[in-house]
């Protein structure tokens, strides 16, 4: 009688390694791949409740035609490509700076910047509606330094509300995506820096041509992720500005929100929105692939 066949090294590791990646990816499916082929579909249907039935592709197609939807898109896309380079580049000079072997006070200096990133994002939201309201901070100092003449309505101007916006996103992620620039520098030898000081590089010519080219792969992850999580803002056009004046600081996830909970709701609109910004979501990821990363 024959004997079965010992299992070898190498299948008992497979084994493991999918014994422990089993409940993490049955969770994976059962809370996000099905939700999303349901949503897929209920993006086809409209209605509520019991009631709901199918309608094509009209949701997509009404997103075309409806002006705060297009006015959404519209004011994040400014907050986009306005707010992100900023934070980016700003977040790369104080990485480099702190990262300087001599500076003193190194720890304390990337606590202080990286703070914000622990503020839960409606408290600090409603501070800075706080801070920017006709009676708050700013317009107190604006006032007594002989800038304005009176308290300025930031928060109810078209322009200014989503400077507002911009400003509190720069102050709660610069120091998030200073921590990925300082973790990718501490990898680049330090040698590198010594031997273009000795040749006479200065700290401009440092930065491009050395620390930037190599810290390429980084910049262009933080890229990406500011550029999905910027495509799904939601707490600062809620809890700052309500989306208003008259939705010209509302974003696309505001209004999924709006449509879904606070209007008559309508899930199969609000789910052809959602994938909607899934879309561009992929869009843009793949073209900052294509753009930044030219490893042959």
């Amino acid at each position: 009688m024959s004997k079965p066949k010992k299992m070898t090294l190498s299948r008992k590791h497979n084994l493991t390694g999918w014994a422990f990646l089993a409940p993490g990816a049955l969770l994976i499916l059962v809370m996000s791949f099905i939700p999303m082929i349901r949503a897929l579909l209920l993006s086809f249907q409209t209605g509520v409740g019991a009631n709901m039935k199918p309608c094509g592709i009209l949701n997509y197609t009404r997103m075309f035609q409806d002006k705060v939807f297009l006015q959404s898109v519209k004011n994040t896309f400014f907050y986009l490509i306005i707010q992100v380079p900023i934070m980016l580049i700003f977040a790369l000079i104080l990485a480099s700076i702190l990262n300087n072997k001599d500076l003193k006070f190194k720890g304390l200096f990337r606590t202080m910047i990286f703070l914000p990133c622990a503020t839960s994002l409606v408290a600090y939201a409603i501070i800075f509606r706080s801070l920017f309201a006709n009676n708050g901070l700013i317009n107190l100092l604006f006032v007594k330094l002989g800038i304005l003449d009176q308290p300025y309505a930031f928060l109810t101007n078209t322009f200014s509300a989503r400077i507002v916006i911009i400003i509190a996103l720069l102050w709660r992620w610069t120091g998030y995506n200073m921590v990925f620039y300082l973790s990718g520098l501490q990898n680049i030898e330090y040698s590198i820096y010594e031997a273009a000081k000795i040749d006479g590089a200065s700290a401009v010519q440092t930065f491009f041509r050395i620390t930037v080219p190599l810290l390429k792969p980084t910049i262009l992850l933080t890229a990406i992720m500011s550029t999905n999580g910027t495509l799904q803002l939601f707490d600062e056009s809620v809890n700052l500005t309500n989306g208003g004046p008259a939705n010209t600081s509302i974003t696309m996830s505001h209004y999924i929100y709006d449509m879904s909970f606070k209007y008559v709701p309508n899930f199969g609109y609000s789910a052809a929105m959602s994938f909607f910004i899934l879309i561009l979501v992929a869009i843009l990821a793949f073209l900052q692939m294509k753009v930044g990363d030219k490893r042959d």
